[in-house]
């Protein structure tokens, strides 16, 4: 530990104000992640664990010292930023240690206060090698500027995952993933079930194109991925070959949403959460009994459609036995397909919830004479 205590305090005389200790050796170590920051005459030391942080003050003089117990044997990465450079140190599981610098273009910004900023789960210093080979993250583990607004949006999804998640004790997780396209959100959500969340976890990616199913899985083999695999298939008819704890649909196009609804009410999977995109089904059949304004200007229309169409999704899925909610996914300037369907399977639904769920799909479907694809999947009898 002396190689390192002595980096540490190296690091110090450079002028880094800010440490980030990440990835730990084992996946049973109670400490996930550590920052340290300088405010005003102090080092404010940051441990997290899955679930909390704890925190701790430190002179100048105690760090090098109290940062290398903390970090010795446990870690493999230290990255420590300065004015206008990075240092990053790599620990091996032998004892070794290798210090670099790069020079960076821009300064650290610095805090001199105590006051809690926002903290992503997929924090600037972790390794996430499908981030750095969309070129989110660098190799260092920073966020590429000009990538920020994809990284707030994949935090965010992340975020709303989490919620549901850390309720629930999962030592072992089977997730299907359908229409995952080119899958970069599909291998961040691995990484932080088995990563961050340490579950033994098990996910399908199921999407029409082959090229993209072949890439896919190749990444994923180079990323050591062993519980992720993607299939050439049809989510219309799909039979998974495991109890399905988690559905993620993300921007399956119009009715291929609802097939997936579908197929996860089935199931009966735990959690369910999609990004409809194209909804175009209730646009083509709508006709207005008396609001006939909502058909008169086309954007308006499409809108609606698009509108009520997730309003009876997510009642449907009331219907089915799960609590549903319709959440903000990114800001509206980014892409207006924003709403994210978050769906839990609930213990016992009460009749009246079912029963008003439905009640207010059908009064929709009478005032516009339509009919949507997850209601007829479902049998409903009148």
């Amino acid at each position: 530990m002396t190689e390192l205590v002595q980096i540490v305090a190296s690091m110090l005389d450079a002028g880094v104000t800010k440490w980030i200790v990440s990835n730990p050796q084992s996946k049973s170590s109670l400490y996930k992640k550590i920052t340290v920051e300088k405010k005003k005459d102090a080092y404010q030391i940051a441990c997290y664990t899955d679930k909390q942080v704890f925190h701790e003050n430190v002179t100048a003089d105690a760090l090098p010292e109290r940062l290398g117990a903390l970090a010795w044997g446990i870690f493999k990465q230290i990255n420590g930023f300065a004015q206008g450079a990075e240092h990053v140190v790599l620990l091996s599981k032998k004892g070794a240690c290798r210090h670099t610098v790069k020079q960076q273009a821009t300064a650290v910004r610095q805090t001199d206060t105590h006051n809690r900023k926002k903290n992503y789960l997929l924090e600037e210093g972790q390794i996430v090698p499908p981030l750095v080979d969309m070129g989110v993250f660098t190799a260092e583990g920073k966020v590429v500027q000009a990538m920020y607004r994809k990284y707030k949006q994949i935090c965010r999804f992340l975020e709303i995952i989490d919620d549901e998640v850390s309720k629930r004790n999962y030592t072992k997780l089977n997730v299907i993933d359908f229409g995952c396209g080119k899958s970069y959100l599909t291998f961040v959500l691995y990484h932080y079930l088995t990563e961050i969340k340490h579950i033994d976890t098990t996910v399908i990616g199921l999407d029409l194109k082959a090229d993209v199913i072949e890439k896919c899985n190749a990444a994923a083999k180079k990323y050591g991925y062993d519980g992720l695999h993607f299939e050439l298939g049809d989510i219309n008819g799909y039979k998974a070959p495991f109890d399905v704890g988690m559905v993620v649909t993300l921007h399956a196009c119009d009715t291929a949403t609802d097939y997936a609804l579908f197929n996860a009410i089935g199931w009966g999977a735990d959690m369910i959460f999609s990004v409809p995109c194209c909804q175009h089904e209730l646009n083509e059949q709508m006709h207005p009994q008396t609001l006939s304004l909502l058909s008169r200007y086309g954007i308006v229309q499409e809108r609606f459609a698009a509108l009520a169409t997730d309003a009876i999704r997510a009642n449907l899925l009331e219907y089915s036995g799960y609590k549903t909610q319709l959440l903000e996914f990114i800001d509206l300037d980014h892409t207006p397909k924003n709403i994210l369907i978050r769906a839990t399977k609930r213990p016992i639904t009460p009749k009246a919830v079912r029963v008003t769920a439905l009640r207010e799909v059908q009064d929709l479907m009478n005032a516009f004479s339509f009919t949507p694809t997850l209601y007829r999947l479902l049998a409903i009898e009148e």
